[in-house]
């Protein structure tokens, strides 16, 4: 990956530039993190001690904020990807032409903040879901609607993450879909005797989803640290890790800003290794460099 020739002073500058750029602060970044949750550094620093790794450890919090976060991430990119993959399959033709061509765009331009406020106008007990249902007879009162936003389920979350998802991928799966030349080996397929399903299941899906592997492994690693949506859209117990961290570091108890730092921690491990296991192969950063 980093290899250079000897002559290829361009890509020697570019390797010096990214690991200046963003290897070394990176790299700064958890030394003084790990530094800071062993008691090296920071207001309170006390000397090396494993105490605050321990007593975080030993909480039920932060292993139910990693669970919500991985179900959380798991959830979107299945229902985000089968979406995806069915507008491609079924709607292909009005996805390239009409008005449906030019809206699929529009959810991309929003912020994670205004889909995460749309999704509670949507989905809350007294949103636009409630009176829908209520004005087709289907509810006799609004508040008969089960929660869906600040749920125990993250139901909120994941539908604002899949709404942004889907666009996503929709327009990634339509440019594999010409890239890879389907239509041609699906009807090559047809003249060899395969039917109708068996094109769809044994040609199409796997070439498209072994094609978007990288942009896949990108969205649940992406759901997996998000910010604003699960902050908004939420509960406060247990909450995804983004938000854990970022309220025991931004509380004015300072014993706490420890714990935050092992969060990242252990969030950044997470990520790791998810990246290991989706590059084992190679096919993550080469399929990427393929892919527009």
């Amino acid at each position: 990956m980093f290899r250079t020739g000897h002559n290829d002073r361009p890509g020697a500058l570019g390797l010096a530039l990214f690991i200046l750029i963003a290897l070394l602060p990176i790299g700064f970044s958890l030394g003084y993190a790990f530094a800071y949750s062993v008691g090296l550094t920071g207001l309170l620093s006390e000397g090396p001690t494993g105490r605050h790794w321990a007593q975080l450890l030993r909480e039920g919090e932060i292993w139910a904020s990693f669970g919500l976060s991985l179900y959380v991430a798991a959830a979107t990119v299945v229902l985000g990807v089968s979406g995806a993959l069915l507008l491609v399959l079924y709607l292909r033709r009005p996805l390239r032409r009409g008005v449906l061509a030019y809206l699929i765009y529009l959810p991309l331009a929003l912020p994670a903040t205004v889909t995460a406020f749309l999704t509670y106008q949507v989905l809350s007990s007294t949103g636009y879901l409630a009176r829908w249902l209520l004005a087709l007879g289907l509810l006799e009162e609004a508040s008969q609607l089960p929660g869906l936003v600040n749920d125990a389920g993250g139901v909120g979350i994941i539908a604002a993450h899949v709404g942004m998802a889907v666009p996503f991928f929709t327009l990634l799966f339509l440019h594999l879909y010409d890239s890879e030349k389907l239509d041609a080996l699906t009807d090559l397929a047809r003249t060899l005797g395969a039917g109708r399903r068996a094109c769809l299941y044994r040609v199409t899906v796997p070439i498209l989803l072994a094609r978007a592997r990288p942009n896949i492994v990108l969205l649940f690693i992406f759901v997996l640290g998000s910010y604003e949506i699960p902050l908004l859209l939420g509960r406060q117990a247990p909450q995804m890790v983004s938000v854990l961290a970022m309220r025991k570091y931004a509380l004015f108890d300072l014993t706490e800003k420890p714990e935050a730092f092992i969060i990242a921690l252990l969030y950044t491990a997470l990520v790791l290794l998810l990246l290991i296991a989706g590059m084992r192969d190679g096919t993550v950063f080469r399929r990427g460099r393929e892919t527009p």
